[in-house]
């Protein structure tokens, strides 16, 4: 739902909690209320939190709402004089920032798109459109605030793209043009910048709406440059698609994968779905960090891709691609934790795949898949199931009856992942001190020993503190 009313769009802003709380706690600052808090309110949304520019004193103003939130208050940049308030939680309140030009108008000019271009008073006097944003939002139009808009910050070229795939908003062709004729700049932002887009776009809504827009504005190479590396780069029989068109596929079938968990996860579902809502690093959970994985896991394949004969190997391109992923992953100065995740995504996309012509499983095959891909099991067999539907060619591979093998052993294995997330390796019958004791093993010896015994107890060989002794002399000896 959007209304172009501006009497609308400023009733129901001002009924937004945050809203009545920095009108009570600023009454003496001249504000407005900005960008997506406008657009939220103008499309029917929930306003969680705010976006206030300040004619003065922002770091006061900052303050002020922090005391009155119970919260706190600290500067975000000083190059643009913004301030975050936060909540006794550290949830976002309002983001303060100085009002730009010297006047809301020039402020509300010099902004990136003018759906964001809006404000609103914070102690009453009517909506501020100069641009008529409300209208474009509307007309789920995303359109350039000026000519200058991504000359002047470069970030707005990736923004353009999530905005139109997080609001549903079509660029109009002068903005197009205009990217078109930036787009050489667009890797300019700073890595963490880009990231903070590149993560919301990913986790937005429509995500395969988002990277096409990134390509209709020219700016992969910028932005993505080792996923555009894939653009024609041909598969063998196995495969209908490029290796770029693959990886867009393998995204929708995660999607896919999500949306029906029931049907992929079986009994497991309602934990695979705890397991995707998990926080995991970066302000991802585990299921925006996978969603990322199914972009990036092919990367390797531009570096060891071979034909030989008729056949087109990519021998390696696991190894290459965790390589890739964390060169990525330092260009976008993520944490270490989630280059490190998505790396183990990547390097072990292919394990499950290997292992189903050795179906039924035996106990022991199950942990050595577990241990390997540990502590990515569950995340990684759910990407390969996206994988798996994603390649629709001819081979063999492809077949029906090996799809539907695949998705079986993965069901099976996904349950495994979940439970050993759950409870965690079979607790140990002997003590490293007692190995080493009882067998005379120093150093390196007792922690094969001790992998072996876990190995021998989660596939059902040993179950008492004697019959692991026994064992592990026999397997030492």
């Amino acid at each position: 739902m959007t209304s172009a009313d501006p009497a609308a769009v400023e009733l129901r802003l001002r009924e937004a909690p945050p809203v009545r709380l920095a009108a009570e706690a600023l009454g003496d600052f001249e504000a407005w209320v900005v960008g997506g808090a406008v657009r939220a309110a103008a499309l029917g949304r929930e306003v969680t939190d705010l976006d206030l520019a300040v004619a003065g004193a922002e770091e006061d103003a900052a303050r002020a709402l922090a005391a009155a939130a119970g919260g706190h208050a600290f500067p975000l940049s000083d190059d643009f004089g913004t301030w975050r308030v936060v909540d006794r939680e550290r949830a976002p309140i309002a983001d303060v920032t100085l009002v730009r030009g010297g006047s809301i108008d020039a402020d509300l000019g010099a902004r990136d798109f003018t759906v964001g271009a809006v404000a609103v008073p914070l102690n009453g006097g009517g909506v501020l459109d100069p641009l008529s944003g409300l209208a474009d939002l509307d007309a789920r139009r995303l359109r350039c605030a000026s000519d200058s808009a991504f000359s002047d910050d470069p970030l707005r070229l990736l923004r353009a793209a999530r905005l139109g795939a997080e609001l549903g908003l079509e660029p109009n062709e002068a903005t197009v043009r205009l990217a078109r004729t930036a787009a050489g700049r667009a890797a300019e932002p700073a890595g963490e910048r880009q990231f903070a887009e590149l993560r919301r776009l990913v986790t937005g809504p429509d995500p395969l709406r988002g990277l096409e827009l990134i390509d209709e504005l020219g700016i992969g190479a910028g932005v993505l440059p080792e996923l555009e590396a894939l653009r024609g780069l041909e598969q063998g029989p196995n495969h209908h698609l490029d290796v770029h068109g693959h990886t867009i596929e393998v995204l929708r079938r995660l999607l896919e994968v999500e949306n029906d968990l029931e049907r992929y996860a079986g009994d497991c579902a309602e934990d695979a779905r705890e397991l995707l809502d998990e926080p995991l690093s970066d302000e991802l959970t585990r299921g925006g960090a996978l969603r990322l994985g199914a972009i990036v896991h092919d990367t390797g394949k531009v570096a060891t891709r071979e034909q030989r004969g008729e056949f087109v190997t990519f021998i390696g391109h696991d190894r290459e691609g965790a390589r890739i992923v964390a060169a990525l992953c330092l260009r976008l100065r993520t944490s270490r934790r989630l280059r490190r995740h998505l790396q183990a995504l990547t390097l072990h996309h292919l394990d499950l795949g290997f292992m189903v012509h050795e179906r039924p499983l035996g106990g022991r095959r199950v942990h050595d898949y577990l241990r390997a891909t540990e502590p990515v099991a569950a995340d990684v067999t759910l990407l390969t199931i996206a994988d798996r539907l994603a390649a629709r060619g001819e081979g063999p591979v492809a077949s029906g009856e090996m799809v539907e093998a695949h998705l079986e052993l993965a069901r099976e294995m996904l349950g495994a992942a979940l439970d050993w997330r759950r409870s965690g390796p079979p607790a140990p019958l002997l003590r490293g001190d007692e190995l080493g004791d009882e067998l005379g093993l120093e150093g390196p010896e007792v922690g094969r020993a001790l992998r072996e015994l876990e190995a021998a107890q989660y596939a059902g060989e040993v179950s008492t503190r004697e019959q692991a002794l026994d064992h592990a002399r026999r397997a030492t000896g």
